[in-house]
C-alpha cells in the first residue's frame, strides 16, 4: 500500500502544481467579476517566455535560471493580461469572446516568435529545468517523509502554500473584501468609495500573472520545451478547477489536485494493479473527461459571483 501511495501522490502533486497556480489566478479574476476564459492563453504566454528566457540566460544565471524564468514569466503574462482588463472593464466587451481571443492571440504570437527565433515548430529543450528535491528532516519522517518529502519539486509545495496566502488574501484583508465586493454588488461597492475599475484591472493582473506562474512551471517541470501543443488543455482544467472548488481558493486548489491525480494515471498506471490491465488511451482521456463533467456541473451546481460578467457603467445598478 506504501508503495502505491510513493507512486500516486508525488505525481498527483507534481501534475497538480500548475494547475493550481492558473486556478488561484481564475479564482481572483472572476472574484471581482471579470470571467477569465483566457487562462489557456495565459498558460500559453507563460511557458513561452519562461522556455525562451530559460534558454537564453541559462549559461549565465545557472542554476537560478528556472526560478527566474518564472519571475519573467509572471511579469510578462501579467503585462499581457491587461489587454483582457481593457477590452472588459474599460471598451465593455464579452468577457467570453474576450478570452477565446486572448487564447488565440497567445498561442499565435508565441508559435510565430518561435518559428522566428529558432526556425522550426518548437523550442530547443531546456537545460536548467526545476529538479526534485529531498526536504531535509521532513524526509526522515516514517512512511510520511517518503511519500511527500522525498524526491519531490519545490513548486508543488509553493502552490500549496499560495492557495492559503490566496484564502486569506481574499477574506481576512481589506483588499480581499473590496476584490469580492465589486465581484458581487459593484454598484453597492462604488457607492462605500471602492473604485470597481481599479480593482478589476487588479484581480485581472493577478491572474495574468498567476497563469503566467503556472504554465511556466508547466513547461519547466513537464514539456522541457514550447510548441502549440506545450499547454495542450490545462488553462481549460484550471478553469473547470475555479468553478468546481466554487470559486474559493481552497476548493480550487483541491479540484486542481484531483484534476493532476486524473493527469497522473497514465504515468503511474504501471505501478498500480488495479489500473494497470486499463487501456492507457482511457488513462490519457481521463482529465479532459472529468473536465466536462465538472464543468456540466455533475459534481452539485456552484454559484458565482452575483456580477460575474456583467460589465459596469458607474452610476448604474
Amino acid at each position: 500500500m506504501v508503495d502505491i501511495l510513493n507512486a500516486i501522490i508525488p505525481a498527483a502533486l507534481f501534475f497538480s502544481a500548475p494547475l493550481i497556480f492558473t486556478a488561484l489566478g481564475g479564482v481572483f479574476s472572476e472574484r471581482s467579476g471579470v470571467v477569465n476564459i483566457g487562462l489557456e492563453g495565459l498558460m500559453v504566454m507563460g511557458a513561452f517566455v519562461g522556455i525562451v528566457f530559460n534558454l537564453t540566460f541559462a549559461e549565465t544565471l545557472g542554476p537560478w535560471t528556472p526560478w527566474l524564468s518564472m519571475l519573467v514569466a509572471m511579469v510578462v503574462s501579467g503585462l499581457f493580461a491587461i489587454i483582457h482588463a481593457i477590452a472588459t472593464v474599460s471598451l465593455r466587451a464579452d468577457h467570453v469572446v474576450s478570452g477565446i481571443a486572448i487564447n488565440f492571440l497567445a498561442l499565435g504570437l508565441g508559435v510565430f516568435l518561435t518559428k522566428q527565433w529558432y526556425e522550426k515548430g518548437q523550442t530547443d529543450m531546456i537545460s536548467k529545468p526545476f529538479y526534485t528535491k529531498t526536504i531535509p528532516l521532513l524526509s526522515d519522517i516514517p512512511v510520511i517523509g517518503t511519500i511527500f518529502f522525498k524526491g519531490v519539486y519545490l513548486t508543488s509545495y509553493i502552490a500549496i502554500i499560495l492557495a492559503f496566502v490566496a484564502w486569506y488574501v481574499l477574506y481576512k484583508t481589506p483588499f480581499g473584501l473590496r476584490l469580492r465586493a465589486v465581484g458581487e454588488h459593484p454598484m453597492a461597492a462604488d457607492t462605500n468609495g471602492i473604485n470597481v475599475y481599479r480593482m478589476r484591472y487588479i484581480a485581472v493582473i493577478i491572474s495574468g500573472m498567476l497563469g503566467g506562474l503556472g504554465g511556466s512551471v508547466f513547461a519547466m517541470t513537464i514539456a522541457l520545451n514550447f510548441s502549440a501543443t506545450t499547454i495542450a488543455g490545462q488553462g481549460f482544467m484550471a478553469l473547470a478547477a475555479v468553478i468546481f472548488g466554487k470559486w474559493h481558493p481552497l476548493g480550487a486548489m483541491g479540484a486542481a489536485l484531483f484534476f493532476g491525480f486524473a493527469q497522473s494515471l497514465s504515468v503511474i498506471s504501471s505501478g498500480v494493479p488495479i489500473l494497470a490491465d486499463v487501456p492507457q488511451v482511457y488513462l490519457s482521456i481521463a482529465p479532459y473527461v472529468l473536465t466536462v463533467l465538472a464543468l456540466a456541473g455533475f459534481i452539485g451546481r456552484a454559484e458565482a459571483p452575483k456580477a460575474l460578467g456583467d460589465p459596469y457603467i458607474k452610476g448604474t445598478r
